[in-house]
């Protein structure tokens, strides 16, 4: 079974789930079973015509599926699904984990979301 992590802020929408395992032989089957069984991420992960948001970004095994085949994109049961739905906003000044400045061309800075 491929397994499915779920970021906090989908988490409310997935029953709590922080990740979950199901079957599938693409990316898209494997998202399909994840909307059957929590309804409520459909309309989060997909356009009405059924395809991925694009607000949505989804890697299988760290790599971003809009690279590969995108839904089409082959998965196994030794495979890892992570979806990361776009964030954007912020205050003028960027601080990393630490409390550091970021890079000035440091774009996103992803703390504890696991």
């Amino acid at each position: 079974m491929t397994q499915v992590r779920i970021p906090p802020v989908l988490r409310a929408s997935a029953g709590g789930n922080k990740q979950v395992e199901l079957e599938g032989a693409t990316v898209g089957e494997v998202l399909q079973q994840l909307v059957d069984r929590f309804p409520d991420l459909r309309s989060q992960l997909f356009t009405e015509d059924g395809e991925l948001n694009r607000f949505v970004n989804v890697y299988l095994n760290d790599e971003d599926v809009r690279y590969l085949s995108e839904l089409a994109t082959t998965a196994g049961a030794r495979d890892t699904i992570v979806v990361l739905p776009a964030m954007a906003g912020g205050s003028g000044s960027a601080k990393g984990c630490l409390g550091e400045a970021c890079p000035a061309k440091a774009s996103l800075v992803i703390c504890g979301i696991w």
